[in-house]
């Protein structure tokens, strides 16, 4: 069992740090198109994760500005990936779809009020933990989330 693995079962996570929807379907979106292998019609990705398409049409607009996938409208329209899904780093996609505010106060110096910053030791701790979650990710590729033993299963449940 891999580390992704052990991330996807909770591994007593309790919740406690969460990516925004956004990047969590972008991460989808990216997987369908790695499964796929091929263009694909945005309704896909959408009946295939029970997800709004005005919701998935902002990922996917967001993908392509940031250079992830390549739309093509009209007849012979579709969506593929710009890259490969070998060249795709999990922690940069996360960092690129990620706009949470900061986890501390203290982390951001502009709206910074907290009259113990720069004396405790709990801003070094959390960045340090930040740190190491996306060194984590940056370690795996879209290429690792839909390869393994697994594949079988995502193919069905994804493609049919």
């Amino acid at each position: 069992m891999g580390p992704l693995t052990r991330l996807s079962e909770g591994a007593g996570w309790g919740g406690l740090m969460k990516l925004s929807l956004f990047s969590d379907y972008s991460l989808r979106v990216l997987m369908y198109g790695a499964l796929k292998g091929e263009s694909f019609q945005l309704d896909e990705v959408t009946k295939a994760y029970g997800i709004s398409r005005h919701h998935l049409a902002k990922v996917v607009q967001r993908l392509a500005q940031l250079g992830y996938l390549e739309t093509r409208r009209g007849r012979n329209g579709g969506i593929t990936l710009a890259r490969t899904p070998q060249e795709i780093r999990i922690g940069r996609l996360v960092r690129e779809t990620e706009e949470q505010p900061a986890i501390l106060e203290c982390f951001d110096p502009a709206t910074n009020t907290c009259p113990i910053n720069g004396s405790c030791q709990l801003k070094g701790i959390v960045g340090q933990a930040l740190r190491e979650f996306y060194a984590v990710l940056d370690r795996h590729t879209l290429h690792d989330t839909v390869n393994g033993p697994h594949r079988a299963r995502l193919m069905k449940t994804l493609l049919g």
